[in-house]
């Protein structure tokens, strides 16, 4: 069981107000009417699962979108059309499967690359996999009951679920990680994993796009990391997958998100690394006070208008209050940030919306009041090499396909735009060195 720590000062009411995922409420009503369509018609020969009656019911809201065409015709110019496709058509968004070095995945490589996957290779200190095969045998104890992932869609795939139950965990991690993402070219879904007692799962189902912010980081071994605002967990496993570090703090103040947290890490890393990973209960605006200069490197994955999810959720009005509302809050949480890390550590500032109010504006602000603070461009290390797979903003009037040209304000941040063919984003990324 990961340890948590309980801090003074939580968010409260703010972290209930900026959640990044859907309205639960709003999909509540989505599978009654789902139901209630069954019931009308119970011979029909063709079954849906939930989540795709869910896609095909969900529409957008018509005062978010509105509000998305005004705003983002003027910020991205026509990169605002294709982006616009994309957000309006989840059915053609991608999907990534991170591989879970902490268990044997070879069973899973061979499913995905029979299915069209291939790899997009994060890092090059390896080769290849290194935990395809288990170093001992399944552990035999139930985890103790309050530990059990709660409601995950049980996989399509029976021989994946099958070899989940045989799946042997690694006592330690590897000494040589390497970050493994699959994706496809087409929106062709991975089946969902169930959590299973004593078996780690073998890969965490995300946007591809997500990872940037991790590479960023440059995380090493024996580094001490802070995930500052962490909850789902899906970049803290990514840090995991990528170095051994000697201490990776995850905090998360909001108790619901703290207890998804939590689950996270159960389901993905063996008990041995609970000395090193912890989970924190701070108000993340305060943490840089509380423990100055501690981390070597920091994410800040801000609370943001997730455009995913804020197009397609109820309330645009309130929606609209809160949107105003995150940028200061984003702002305190970098500034935040940079005193957390050491002087000649780094902070990665990342969100998941285009806006540039909460993108290369928060950044600009916190730059003009620490001089301290000093922004690393990140277009040669990521853009470029990405651009293979993911579609960079160029400038309003440039393709997304980004070549030889540097944006003259990547200085601030690179941002992935969503592109047919390249559904990844938004993601916003931006690096910045405390000055020793």
């Amino acid at each position: 069981m990961f340890s948590v720590k309980y801090f003074s000062n939580p968010w409260r009411n703010v972290t209930s107000t900026f959640r990044k995922q859907v309205d639960h409420s709003g999909i509540l009503s989505h599978f009654c009417a789902a139901a209630e369509e069954s019931a009308k018609h119970p011979s029909k020969k063709h079954k849906e699962t939930p989540n795709k009656q869910l896609k095909r019911e969900r529409a957008p809201c018509q005062l978010m979108l509105k509000h998305f065409d005004r705003q983002y015709s003027c910020e991205l110019g026509n990169l605002w059309t294709s982006a616009r496709e994309v957000l309006l058509n989840p059915h053609s968004w991608q999907y990534g499967v991170m591989l879970n070095r902490f268990t044997a995945v070879s069973n899973v490589t061979q499913s995905l690359k029979s299915q069209g996957f291939f790899s997009i290779l994060l890092q090059t200190e390896a080769s290849s996999l290194l935990c395809d095969k288990p170093t001992e045998s399944c552990l035999k104890q139930p985890r103790e009951s309050g530990s059990v992932l709660s409601a995950e869609c049980l996989s399509d795939d029976s021989n994946l679920q099958s070899d989940c139950e045989s799946q042997c965990l690694q006592s330690e991690p590897s000494q040589s990680p390497l970050l493994q993402c699959y994706i496809h070219s087409h929106p062709l879904r991975f089946p969902s994993q169930a959590h299973r007692h004593g078996c780690l799962k073998q890969y965490y189902l995300l946007n591809a796009a997500s990872l940037l912010p991790v590479l960023a980081l440059q995380v090493k071994d024996g580094e001490k990391i802070l995930d500052l605002c962490s909850a789902p967990g899906g970049k803290a496993i990514a840090i995991m997958q990528s170095c051994n570090p000697d201490l990776l703090c995850c905090n998360e103040p909001d108790p619901h998100r703290r207890e998804w947290l939590a689950k996270t890490m159960e389901s993905f890393l063996p008990p041995s690394l609970n000395s090193c990973v912890t989970v924190s209960a701070q108000d993340g605006r305060y943490f840089g006070q509380s423990e100055p200069s501690k981390y070597d490197k920091v994410l800040v994955d801000v609370p943001c208008s997730n455009d995913r999810s804020w197009l397609y959720s109820p309330g645009g009005l309130q929606r609209l209050r809160e949107r105003a509302m995150l940028p200061a809050l984003q702002t305190q949480l970098l500034k935040s940030a940079l005193s957390a890390v050491r002087p000649g550590g780094t902070v990665v500032y990342s969100t998941c919306t285009l806006s540039r109010s909460e993108n290369c504006a928060v950044v600009e602000a916190v730059l003009r009041s620490c001089p301290e603070a000093e922004p690393e461009d990140l277009w040669e290390e990521l853009a470029v090499p990405f651009s293979e797979h993911f579609c960079f903003q160029c400038g309003q009037a440039s393709p997304l396909q980004c070549g030889t040209m540097h944006p003259p304000d990547s200085r601030l941040g690179i941002l992935v735009v969503p592109h047919p063919g390249k559904t990844w984003g938004p993601m916003f990324l931006s690096r910045i060195r405390r000055k020793v």
